[in-house]
């Protein structure tokens, strides 16, 4: 069961949100603002590459090397092949993690980086493999960290990972004390005046290669998010990490995501932001009314398109980690087929086995399927969703459906993302077992 009157409790939200989620997931436009003069001053803006490389291959502990490498992958269209190091180890922890690069990684090839702590100890190992096969070398993480300093000896890119402390204001019965986006100035992560010159594009056009040298910046100690080193990477810090590395691929012409770009992407995070805080009553709230609607379901997340695809896939990942609740994802049209007997067994909408005999009070309620549809455009005339809404509707399951504004794949995935982001730590916040 879903505590549905917190919800509606903005300041009882406040007080269950230990980990201060909901700033991190309300800072996220914030944070790409942060991120990308980070990364305007680390060099980003001013490289230029011999064409594209052969092919991307990400590295990072936990969800942020794997929701990285799949959203840039998704973004990237096929224009290049972008593939994830997976980790190896005895255990998740960051001591204990190796990273090894393919037999066939060479200096065509780009290793990028992404991490929120920057000690792990596998990553300097890896950028010393990289320089000797003559890789290109990209980071982002805590400036003042073992990682920092390998890249720099490697002669790579590094990019200081854009920090804010969650907490930093206070919750207010409205929402937040103030407007994180917009409302202080003085705020971390407030535009400032680098954000008009970043949305003019207002870079240095110096030559510089992939190796260029970093500008060394004021920033955070590493081991800034410990929960974060190998789990979810939480709302807010994803942005922090995938911002500069969209401004470094549209230098290198495979996604479509210069400074203007990615103005429009803080942009669409804030009015999410607006239409999702604590203080908006969870009838006209999209990611607290997901949050009820998924209480005591199995969601089978079914999407269409490759960005649509990586969302549902964090999105199974948060409702894990953090909500403490299994989740299905596939896409369509194969996900007709594959979760096509979960419509038809025991979790089937009209399925209640001995429901006349059950101790109603006693008892938990049986756990149903709830289809939630993600897709990243309007329906068109070749398009499965139709067929899954009646698929749905013909076994009597409930399902819910999520469809962006219209604007640029980059807004439409900042989209996708952030309710998602807001409805797994909703579900998370008034869930009865809660930690």
């Amino acid at each position: 069961m879903l505590d549905e009157s917190l919800l509606d409790a903005p300041e009882a939200l406040a007080r269950a949100d230990t980990r201060g989620l909901l700033r991190g997931a309300a800072e996220a436009g914030a944070r790409v603002r942060t991120a990308a003069r980070h990364a305007a001053e680390a060099g980003i803006g001013d490289l230029k590459p011999d064409g594209r490389p052969r092919a991307v291959m990400v590295a990072g502990p936990g969800a942020a090397g794997s929701c990285t490498a799949d959203l840039l992958g998704a973004l990237s269209g096929g224009n290049c092949p972008v593939s994830l190091i997976i980790p190896t180890g005895v255990a998740p922890a960051p001591g204990a993690l190796r990273w090894t690069l393919p037999g066939w990684a060479g200096p065509l090839d780009l290793l990028v980086i992404a991490t929120p702590d920057g000690t792990e100890p596998g990553l300097p190992r890896l950028v010393e493999h990289a320089y000797r096969r003559g890789c290109a070398i990209v980071s982002v993480a805590p400036g003042q960290s073992p990682l920092a300093d390998a890249v720099a000896q490697a002669r790579g890119l590094m990019v200081p990972l854009a920090t804010e402390p969650y907490g930093s204001a206070p919750y207010a019965t409205g929402g937040y004390g103030t407007d994180p986006f917009r409302g202080d100035p003085h705020a971390p992560g407030a535009p400032g005046p680098e954000d008009t010159a970043l949305a003019e594009g207002a870079l240095g056009d110096a030559p510089a290669t992939y190796g260029t040298p970093s500008v060394p910046q004021p920033v955070e100690p590493p081991g800034t998010a410990p929960d974060e080193m190998t789990g979810p990477a939480l709302p807010g810090t994803l942005w922090a990490l995938l911002t500069p590395l969209l401004l470094l691929v549209d230098r290198i012409g495979l996604v479509s995501a210069p400074p203007t770009a990615l103005q429009q992407v803080a942009d669409r995070l804030d009015q999410v932001a607006e239409r999702c805080g604590p203080a908006i009553a969870t009838y006209t709230n999209p990611a607290k009314t997901l949050a009820a609607e998924l209480a005591g379901a199995l969601p089978l997340l079914w999407s269409e398109g490759p960005v649509a695809a990586a969302t549902g896939r964090r999105f199974s990942g948060l409702l894990a980690a953090l909500a403490g609740r299994p989740a299905l994802v596939a896409e369509l049209p194969g996900a007709l087929a594959a979760h096509g007997a979960l419509l038809t067994g025991a979790f089937a909408g009209g399925a209640d086995p001995d429901d006349f005999f059950r101790d109603r009070v006693e008892e938990p309620e049986a756990l149903r399927a709830r289809i939630v549809l993600l897709h990243e455009e309007p329906v068109g005339p070749v398009s499965a969703v139709p067929t899954a809404r009646e698929l749905a509707l013909a076994h009597e399951t409930a399902f819910s459906e999520l469809e962006p504004a219209e604007g640029t794949l980059l807004e439409s995935a900042a989209e996708l993302l952030a309710i998602t982001d807001f409805a797994a730590v909703y579900l998370a916040l008034a869930s009865p077992d809660r930690t």
